[in-house]
């Protein structure tokens, strides 16, 4: 089976621990303006187990970065393993791996509103109409459902396996899947498991396209021979209209969309474009990694600029840089300890 980053991550940190006995210091940074229009907010993991997650904020018109908007907001920290975060009707909501909660903030001053607690190992919430969203976990063999109201689990959904990245179409929310060879399908309306696409293992992310179309990234197991792809969905008849496998050594993941749906992103040995409807997959990437550990990846549904995270070590704080939609580099900044997700306002 494939080592998840976040466990390599987690070995880098017990070798660095049995020569450093303190945590690593978290520095003050100046108050920023977050704006309602024109950021991006970086989801930093922290260190498996030390609590030390947090979420930085990048003001694109003036350039101005924060490490953390939670601590000053709120007097603590964050908690443990920040994995995913979501914007939707005016709340943002944290979700938190490790510490097995959903953390709801306003977006503005990040104050908390609410905490959704009662979760296994949650990785990524999706609302799926205005009241109710759905959260995937890695341990639980379900889905959680929420109610957005009363921010509160209401019930779960049966479902093999570590669920990952969700997408909704036609009404039914398409689930990834990091132990299983198959995206999931769920019935939004009645909260039921009601089909299985067999795409290949692990598989953990998804984007849905201009077209309609979903597509799926399969990271494959080089342990086990089994190779990579990329796979185009079509929800409608849920079945897989084209493969696209990937050579030997391969090992691609965080797959993304530009804003125009028409445009993938992946990282795979740095950040490779493919168009949507191209013939094969693309030979090298438009911005090598260059030794750096490209951990995070982020296109801007906008401008279209691409965001990478550089998680370093996974000890010190990491890098985000950004770029044009070309791959030239414009700017650089630092992010938290392990920049792992972008949520772009």
């Amino acid at each position: 089976m494939r080592i998840d980053r976040s466990i390599l991550g987690l070995m880098a940190l017990v070798l660095f621990v049995g020569c450093r006995k303190d945590r690593p210091e978290r520095p003050t940074t100046p108050p920023i303006d977050v704006g309602s229009t024109g950021g991006v907010y970086i989801t930093n993991e922290g260190n498996f187990g030390w609590g030390n997650a947090s979420v930085s904020y990048y003001d694109i018109t003036t350039g101005a970065a924060a490490e953390d908007l939670f601590q000053p907001a709120n007097g603590v920290a964050l908690g443990d393993v920040c994995q995913s975060m979501r914007l939707f009707n005016g709340k943002g909501y944290l979700v938190m791996n490790n510490s097995n909660r959903v953390v709801v903030v306003d977006p503005q001053s990040f104050v908390v509103s609410a905490t959704i607690t009662g979760f296994n190992s949650p990785r990524y919430l999706l609302p799926v109409s205005n009241g109710k969203a759905y959260v995937t976990d890695l341990y639980a063999g379900a889905i959680a459902i929420l109610d957005l109201a009363t921010n509160s689990i209401t019930g779960s959904i049966p479902c093999p396996g570590s669920t990952e990245e969700l997408a909704l179409a036609y009404g039914k929310a398409f689930v990834t899947n990091q132990s299983r060879p198959y995206v999931y399908v769920v019935d939004s309306a009645t909260d039921q498991l009601v089909d299985s696409i067999a795409v290949g293992a692990p598989n953990g992310s998804i984007v849905e396209d201009a077209h309609g179309k979903l597509w799926v990234l399969s990271s494959g197991y080089l342990g086990q021979g089994i190779t990579p792809a990329l796979h185009r969905i079509d929800p409608a008849t849920r079945t897989v209209e084209q493969s696209f496998s990937f050579p030997f050594g391969a090992s691609p993941w965080r797959l993304t969309i530009d804003g125009t749906r028409t445009v993938l992103h992946f990282l795979n040995n740095g950040v490779c474009r493919m168009p949507i409807d191209a013939f094969a997959l693309p030979a090298d990437p438009i911005i090598p990694a260059n030794g750096r550990n490209f951990y995070g990846l982020g296109v801007h549904p906008i401008s279209n600029e691409v965001y990478v995270a550089d998680a370093i070590d996974y000890v010190q704080r990491g890098m985000v840089y950004r770029y044009t939609p070309g791959g030239s580099e414009l700017t650089s900044f630092q992010a938290g300890i392990i920049p792992g997700g972008f949520c772009f306002q």
